[in-house]
């Protein structure tokens, strides 16, 4: 069972200090919080109350606080706060030859494919009056998988990312308020992207890149795509890591079991292996400046980074980069929270790699805006700490 009781993790000082009374008073209104969610919750695994032990469970996003009473912070104050969603998909109808086979075979409810390809295809009425009604300021957009990784003739990828990259800045200039994106780039010609990244950034105003994991069961880390690097590197623009629909192999492990092989959990594991390979083949090494974005809660590498500290020992030598991976996960990459709505996993989280380095995203239309941004404003924060996972990390990262 997941933990979502809301406290805020604190370090105490190496020495005891006196402390001004608003900190003292919030600190042991932390305390207090987190005292009275551990023995409700415990209480509840005693007695077993499905009420309160599913208080963290995905159909309860409302934080509360010592007493029962919602969030500490006023709800004129919660409406006012500015909120940028950074992963929310669109589609270009047609753009992608083979994306009708794909979606035909995704194993989901029929009815629920077609509101997902009918809020994808839409970029102002459907999408404009969700985020109205949710409160959500600037949607900053991406185009869905399957994108053009399926693509396998070099020439028509690049054809393809003009023409969606084309789209998508024409769709930004239409809503400037409302709108900003992120690039496809054509990356089965390397040499190509690098020519296609420098004008979506340059001269489409768009705000960085969005892959869906592998290049035909090719991967980032390896020398073809260093250009790449460089290019993002000099311009200054992150690349969004994000799964792909179509897996570069069948692992035997998920025979079977193809609830294993999506979003529930193969999606995050091939993901966030191909994230460690950048930080192992030492992308970030060559190139330092550069980062990536991992949705889903980093793809849960936050979670994992005591654990890659302690083997890295036994990495031999001549394999060894220049810092522990815990490193560049906190200094090379982003993590959002896109489809984690989780008060346990976000400040686990912003526990491990920062305040600063943590996003707000929803997933439109595959998760609820309403249930994704009910979770941010009930997020256990300080006000301060709140605008910047929900604004003002993606405006100075993207340079909104």
């Amino acid at each position: 069972m997941p933990d979502d009781r809301p406290f805020h993790a604190v370090t105490p000082p190496a020495e005891p200090r006196p402390k001004p009374a608003a900190e003292a008073t919030r600190r042991r209104f932390i305390a207090a919080t987190a005292a009275a969610a551990g023995a409700a919750v415990a209480g509840a695994l005693v007695s077993g109350s499905p009420a309160l032990a599913a208080e963290a469970a995905p159909g309860n996003r409302v934080s509360t606080t010592a007493g029962g009473s919602k969030d500490h912070r006023s709800t004129k104050k919660e409406k006012k706060m500015r909120i940028v969603a950074v992963e929310e998909a669109f589609s270009v109808p047609g753009a992608i030859r083979q994306e009708a086979a794909i979606r035909q075979r995704m194993d989901v409810p029929e009815a629920i494919k077609q509101e997902w390809f009918r809020r994808l295809d839409d970029l102002t009425e459907l999408r404009l009056a969700d985020m109205d009604a949710n409160g959500v300021d600037v949607q900053v957009l991406s185009y869905s998988t399957p994108g053009l990784e399926v693509i396998e003739d070099p020439a028509e990828a690049v054809a393809v990312a003009r023409r969606v990259n084309d789209y998508l800045a024409k769709a930004v200039a239409g809503h400037p308020k409302r709108f900003a994106g992120f690039a496809v780039l054509p990356l089965q010609d390397p040499k190509a992207a690098v020519v296609e990244l420098r004008r979506a950034v340059e001269e489409l105003g768009l705000k960085g890149v969005l892959y869906n994991d592998h290049v035909r069961g090719h991967y980032l880390d390896e020398p073809q795509f260093r250009p790449v690097w460089r290019e993002l590197e000099r311009l200054g623009v992150t690349l969004y890591l994000h799964p792909a629909v179509v897996p570069a192999d069948n692992w035997h492990v998920f025979d079977g079991y193809p609830v294993l092989v999506g979003p529930s959990w193969g999606w995050t594991a091939t993901t966030g292996a191909h994230a460690l390979r950048l930080i192992y083949g030492g992308v970030f090494d060559e190139f330092p400046r550069a980062s990536v974005m991992l949705g889903h809660m980093g793809e849960l590498l936050p979670f994992q980074m005591a654990r890659l500290d302690s083997r890295y020992d036994q990495v031999p030598a001549e394999h060894r980069v220049e810092h522990l991976p815990s490193y560049y996960l906190r200094n090379n990459v982003y993590v959002t929270t896109s489809g984690v709505m989780s008060h346990a996993a976000l400040l686990g989280a912003v526990h491990a790699v920062g305040v600063d380095r943590v996003l707000f995203s929803i997933d439109y239309p595959f998760e609820s805006s309403a249930e994704a941004v009910g979770f941010l404003r009930s997020a256990p924060y300080a006000p301060a700490d709140l605008a910047s996972i929900a604004h003002g990390n993606a405006e100075r990262v993207l340079r909104l």
